[in-house]
């Protein structure tokens, strides 16, 4: 249980801090959200280092992209609602096509707004991202993936898009848990089912499965933080041991991580799937965990889904 309360936001923030004190190439870029993204202080300490560009997505993404053909390494943050739909076509042009060394940041993503209605939610970024040509997109679950994450993105040159919740999620790692850029996470196998999660829904997806144990149901966790490259290895291994495969999203039922599963499954081992991802409706509101629970997105809305299923 993540008991510190540390947001994957204040994670990147404090990679990049470390990062920034040898490297003058880092630069942050803000659309009025320094505060949204815990990255204020990042601007504090480093000004020259930081541009805020107020609240023009498109602009963020251009402005971005111009810093990063002239060398350098560029983290852009925005919330994830409006950097994945209002700032597309330079997502696309700017920073995909161009093959830029730009990370895209959605902060708050999903359903974090979720008082604020579907005005806020970015709930077809996996679909709308991994459509373009040369863009990765990763979806990292807790504070010790976020950080290694940020740190393997600081080491190359590619385009990339990461979304991360506003509220703290339960850690299922620790400092000293391996971490591969684009290799899936394995947090248990199992013998019955396997349960395929990214983001926010990881630790979900974890309880879930002890849920199960203790209904004699096993049940494994692969946390597909990686959405694109997908990897394609760990999903079939595992899907290859089980009865049924099962994915959770924070994402449209359309586009995301169950249709990416599917295409690859109906490809390689065509096998039952169970895609719980969030419906092709207006979402009801309320805080985040109200709205898994209404959905049947949380441990036992899983556990309870997996069940029924395998019977």
């Amino acid at each position: 249980m993540n008991t510190e309360r540390i947001t994957n936001r204040q994670v990147i923030c404090d990679t990049l801090l470390k990062a920034a004190q040898k490297d003058r190439d880092i630069v942050v870029v803000c659309s009025d959200s320094r505060g949204s993204a815990s990255l204020g202080p990042f601007a504090e300490r480093y000004p020259e280092q930081f541009v805020e560009m107020g609240i023009a997505e498109q602009n963020l993404v251009t402005v971005s992209a111009g810093l990063a053909s002239c060398g350098k390494k560029v983290f852009a943050a925005s919330p994830a609602s409006f950097l994945a739909a209002r700032s597309y076509e330079q997502a696309k042009v700017d920073v995909a096509y161009s093959e830029v060394n730009v990370t895209l940041i959605g902060i708050s993503g999903g359903v974090s707004y979720g008082a604020l209605g579907m005005t806020h939610h970015s709930c077809q970024d996996i679909a709308a991202m991994a459509a373009l040509p040369g863009m990765r997109v990763y979806f990292p679950s807790d504070r010790f993936q976020t950080a290694k994450l940020i740190d393997a993105l600081l080491g190359d040159e590619k385009p990339a898009y990461v979304r991360v919740s506003r509220s703290a999620t339960e850690d299922v790692y620790d400092e000293k848990t391996d971490f591969v850029l684009n290799r899936a996470g394995v947090l248990r196998k199992g013998r019955d089912a396997v349960i395929v999660a990214c983001g926010e829904m990881v630790p979900y997806a974890a309880e879930a499965a002890r849920l199960l144990e203790e209904q004699g149901i096993d049940a494994g966790v692969v946390d597909m933080y990686c959405l694109k490259p997908l990897d394609q290895e760990t999903l079939l291994w595992h899907a290859r041991n089980v009865r049924l495969l099962v994915t959770v999203e924070e994402h449209s039922v359309f586009g995301g991580l169950g249709s990416l599963v599917s295409q690859v499954i109906c490809r390689e081992n065509p096998m039952k799937v169970l895609q719980l991802a969030l419906p092709d409706e207006h979402l009801v509101g309320g805080t985040n965990r109200e709205i898994f629970h209404h959905y049947g997105l949380d441990g036992e809305g899983i556990a309870r889904a997996v069940k029924a299923a395998l019977i």
